[in-house]
């Protein structure tokens, strides 16, 4: 592959990741953003950002035109008036990104506040010594900051500003432990009105992915090929890693217990845990097409889309229908996600389960034997919700003693060097032995993931791997 050709690869997969992200950032916020606009408007918005995004990553060195872009979804996320980006450099805060009339913070200024680029320029002249001033103390203490009410502060009515501040935000942006810059938005867009707490919690929640935006956009702008691509890789690890949840549920009454291993650097497949509310607890296992970043991207989307969904969750079926029509709309030909989701009640002491395009699901009941249900469902992103129809579920009630499998085809579709593939009914066979023997969740996990090692003998890894038990004590 000569240089030329390289470049032009090597561009694509940026401005892709980069695009995917973004749609990313929308469906992380999208159940928020009803308070500023109306949908139509707020469709209209996304993809505007998305084209404008593209056309701002076509060159590497356009650092600062990809910064404003994410400054200015995220002031549409949060509904701001204004907002910046401040990175941090050998002790000051810069600015690297800008949307709308973002007023001096730090001392008085002299110029008219017009357009962006020029007072993006003034703002990097007067670099911020962290601890000096708002936004400097609130990189210093690393804790954010919510004034709904500024005109009553002393802080901010000692700020000889051209724009008056009324409300203001600041989150220090911290990555493992270390201070990254601030974010800060000045003012609700609509006159009058003052920032929320909801505003306030949204606007802490996109930090890591400001975080993570900027990380890339400007690895991309001072590495070189080689090192761009292992940084790109690395901060999808990053954010895979971030994804998965760290801890499992466990009460009195079950035990769960995951396993997830890539088949690359970074893959598609998930798990999620996410309570509902004191009695109800959703398990979500996904497999996103493909391998490696743009899986992991997808798979990002699909984990944040049913997230912020389930503000208005009603059934099973409406979260998969909502989740299809999105992807459908929101991805490209041929990028779907596969989705199972069991959904347990701990009062009635009840599981529903329902999938899109996914695996079995397999219980295993004391002194019976393996049971395997698949209700219909198409996966997520295939096809218009119109032609996808409706998604069945199965309800039943969970017995003493009763063991409960999800995985992704990785598992079964292990192949030997005879091209062989590990198959269901190995799975089964292994699953009902692991259960017969009493063993815990992890341990059937473990006699799993041993049988198709063995199986395979050594033969690499084509897919993503991923399992998840729940076992009701």
């Amino acid at each position: 592959m000569d240089f030329y050709t390289q470049k032009l690869l090597f561009f694509a997969i940026f401005t892709t990741a980069m695009t995917v992200l973004a749609v990313f950032f929308y469906f992380r916020s999208k159940h928020l953003l009803g308070m500023y606009m109306d949908s139509s408007k707020r469709e209209d918005e996304t993809a505007g950002f998305l084209k404008l995004f593209s056309k701002t990553l076509k060159s590497i060195d356009e650092v600062e035109e990809s910064m404003n872009a994410i400054a200015k979804y995220a002031a549409d996320l949060v509904g701001s008036n204004s907002l910046c980006i401040f990175i941090e450099e050998k002790g000051f805060l810069k600015a690297c990104g800008i949307y709308g009339a973002f007023p001096p913070m730090h001392k008085s200024q002299d110029y008219i506040l017009t357009k962006p680029r020029y007072i993006l320029e003034s703002l990097r002249r007067e670099k911020i010594r962290i601890g000096d001033g708002i936004i400097g103390e609130t990189a210093l203490k690393r804790v954010p900051l919510f004034v709904p009410d500024a005109s009553s502060d002393q802080r901010f009515s000692a700020i000889d500003s051209n724009v008056p501040i009324e409300s203001f935000m600041a989150v220090p942006l911290i990555l493992d432990g270390k201070l990254f810059g601030v974010i800060c938005a000045v003012n609700d867009r609509i006159d009058g009105k003052l920032f929320s707490h909801e505003q306030f919690n949204s606007f802490k929640a996109m930090s890591d992915r400001v975080i993570f935006a900027y990380s890339i956009v400007n690895s991309y702008s001072d590495l070189s090929k080689q090192q761009r691509i292992s940084q790109e890789i690395e901060f999808a690890k990053q954010l895979q890693a971030s994804l998965l949840p760290k801890d499992f549920p466990e009460n009195d009454k079950f035990v769960i217990k995951a396993f997830n291993r890539a088949a690359k650097e970074v893959g598609g497949d998930f798990y999620d845990f996410v309570q509902m509310d004191g009695d109800r607890l959703l398990v979500v296992v996904g497999d996103a097409c493909g391998k490696g970043i743009p899986a992991c991207m997808l798979m990002a989307m699909t984990r944040s889309f049913i997230r912020a969904d389930l503000g208005r969750f009603q059934t099973i079926n409406t979260l998969m229908k909502d989740l299809n029509t999105a992807l459908y709309k929101d991805t490209g030909d041929e990028r779907f996600v596969t989705v199972a989701c069991v959904l347990i009640d701990i009062k009635n002491n009840t599981v529903e389960y329902a999938r899109a395009g996914h695996t079995e699901f397999l219980i295993h009941v004391p002194e019976h034997k393996v049971r395997m249900l698949y209700p219909d469902g198409v996966a997520s992103g295939l096809m218009p919700s119109d032609i996808a129809g409706e998604y069945d579920s199965i309800s039943f009630i969970l017995q003493k003693g009763m063991t409960l499998l999800m995985f992704t085809d990785g598992i079964t579709e292990a192949l030997n060097e005879k091209d062989e593939e590990f198959g269901i009914d190995r799975l089964i066979e292994v699953f009902n032995e692991a259960c017969s023997k009493s063993l815990s969740p992890e341990e059937i996990n473990d006699m799993i993931l041993r049988s198709v090692d063995l199986f395979t003998e050594g033969r690499q890894q084509v897919d993503d791997q991923t399992l998840v038990v729940i076992r009701n004590n």
